[in-house]
Formats: structure tokens, sequence, C-alpha cells
């Protein structure tokens, strides 16, 4: 009985040489073998790259479009500040004495301000709006001049010439101001 089992192996090993796999020449089937496994290796490698990949782009992609999002307007809103400013130097001209003779006037610029003012804010722009006597912040402040001013410290913010915004986190455009140097 031993015998007729080992008579199948080998007909059944006879057969597989037939298609192609010689079981006698175990050292090249060894190397068959190393090499499928050197390929499947490698693809697995590539397969992983690919998904590491594809994951890098979806949060590229994720990343550009919200950026997209919050930054996209940040051209206009740059063209619209100087709206603000001449809105705002329009009320800083209208001297007190003739404020009551033109209160339509200036109640409409105001209100127009404010409408302009309101849309900068729903849309992310803020204000960046130094006082005299604040320290001057290179992040946010362009200096103009510098002067040396009695009575200040150096790098106060002596006058304000315009205000400057923020789209989010991003500086659309420096608040332009004088500067104080070490007064002589």
């Amino acid at each position: 009985m031993a015998d007729t089992k080992k008579d199948d192996i080998v007909d059944e090993t006879e057969g597989l040489a037939e298609d192609g796999l010689d079981f006698a020449d175990e050292g090249g089937l060894e190397a068959e073998i190393e090499a499928l496994r050197a390929e499947r290796d490698d693809m697995r490698d590539r397969f992983m790259r690919a998904l590491a990949d594809a994951e890098n782009t979806r949060k590229r992609s994720e990343r550009d479009r919200r950026e997209a999002q919050q930054y996209g307007g940040s051209k206009l809103a740059r063209d619209l500040l100087p709206v603000y400013d001449n809105l705002r130097r329009a009320l800083d001209a209208v001297a007190e004495d003739k404020k009551a003779e033109s209160a339509a006037l200036v109640e409409g610029v105001e209100l127009t301000l404010r409408e302009l003012t309101n849309v900068f804010n729903k849309h992310g722009v803020t204000l960046v709006s130094p006082k005299v006597g604040d320290t001057f912040d290179p992040q946010l402040h362009q200096a103009m001049f510098e002067a040396p001013v009695p009575g200040t410290k150096a790098g106060e913010v002596i006058q304000v010439m315009t205000d400057g915004f923020m789209l989010y986190d991003r500086l659309l455009r420096p608040a332009q101001v004088g500067v104080s140097s070490t007064p002589g």
C-alpha cells in the first residue's frame, strides 16, 4: 500500500513536470519562488507608495480648496481698501463746524463706511488700527518715517497714516505709521 501512494506521487510529479514544473531541479524552483517573493514585495511596496501618494494628493487638494475658499477674494479685498481709505478721509475732512450743515452727507458716508466694514468682517477682512503710543510691530505695521519725539520711547507709533487690514491670518496691507526714534 505504501508503494501505491509512492507511485501516485511520482505520477503526479511527472504530470507537473510536463506542465513546465520540474521538481528534480529544486534549486531552480527555490530561485523561482524567491523571484516571485521579490516581485510580490516590490508590488506591495509600489502599492503602498501609490496609496500614500493618493492620500497626500487628497490632503493637498483639500488644503488648496480651503485656501482658495478663504483667500480667493484677497485681490478683490485689496482693490476695495482704497474705497475704505477714501470714505475715511471724507469723514476726516469735514470740519466740526460744517458737520451740522452737511449732516445728511456725513451720515450717508458713515453708513456707507459702516456697510463696507460689515462686508469686510463677513468675509474675514479685519482692521489693523494701531493707536498713537502703541509699540511698532513690523509684522503688522509699515514705518513710513522715523522722527525723534520728546516724551516717547524709541519704537512707539507717533502717527497713523492709514489703517492696515488682515484677511483671516494673512496681512492684506500693513498699517502705515510714523515711528519715534530715540529722542535727541
